[in-house]
């Protein structure tokens, strides 16, 4: 009896968590930049709640737009290599037998071996086979376009609204302090749980995220100072 396999790996997370991930980073850092540097240039709070509204409608938008016509690109090239292989496996079967045979020789099977597990894969699934070792498109790491923008937007405008709270609860003249110390906490959360996700360090993964968000962000209000000092 064939036994049953109950193992679930991380690489399977790949395709929605790197989507989610993304989504919700951009909307932390891009809203959180988009507040400091307009209330280092001295604008009002209502002010800066307005543009952080308007950064988190337009930042979710784009994500799901780019996410979408970017996986759609990799789908359709994913599309173009199937159906080439399918007319490669009907105009000459004995070539692609020999193919697959040779990338099991070249994984360390001798060639007696290698020509018995193509020709029970080709016999099984000639095309899942050429599919998943010759071209490495498998299931799990498929492009699927939808689920990326979806995750994308939903998770951009969840991270965005993180910084736009504390602009609307944090005291008159505290805004670039509390919007600042909570959205570095926020991205240190956010790359723990997406390396905990992924089965990575939860320390490394809020170190690299929470680093490059603090560069984002404080060269973003250093410039709306200067802006606002100049105008």
């Amino acid at each position: 009896m064939r036994p049953r396999h109950a193992e679930r790996h991380f690489v399977e997370r790949i395709g929605w968590l790197r989507a989610a991930v993304l989504g919700a980073n951009d909307g932390i850092v891009s809203t959180a930049s988009l507040v400091l540097g307009v209330a280092s240039a001295g604008v009002g709070a209502h002010e800066v709640l307005v543009t952080g509204v308007a950064g988190l409608v337009a930042g979710a938008m784009s994500m799901a737009a780019g996410e979408y016509v970017s996986v759609s690109s990799q789908a359709d090239t994913e599309r173009a290599d199937t159906e080439r292989e399918k007319a490669e496996l009907v105009a000459d079967h004995e070539y692609e037998r020999m193919e697959l045979a040779g990338i099991y020789e070249g994984r360390g099977l001798d060639a007696e071996l290698a020509g018995r597990v193509a020709d029970q894969l080709m016999a099984h699934d000639a095309l899942g086979a050429h599919l998943r070792d010759e071209l490495g498109i498998v299931d799990e790491l498929a492009a699927r376009p939808l689920q990326a923008a979806g995750a994308s937007a939903f998770t951009f405008a969840a991270g965005a609204a993180l910084p736009l709270a504390v602009v609307a609860l944090a005291p008159e003249g505290w805004t670039v302090g509390a919007v600042a110390g909570s959205s570095l906490a926020f991205l240190a959360g956010l790359g723990a749980l997406a390396a905990r996700a992924g089965g990575a360090s939860a320390a490394v993964g809020a170190a690299r995220v929470a680093f490059w968000g603090a560069a984002a962000m404080g060269i973003t209000a250093a410039i709306g100072g200067l802006v606002g000092a100049s105008l």
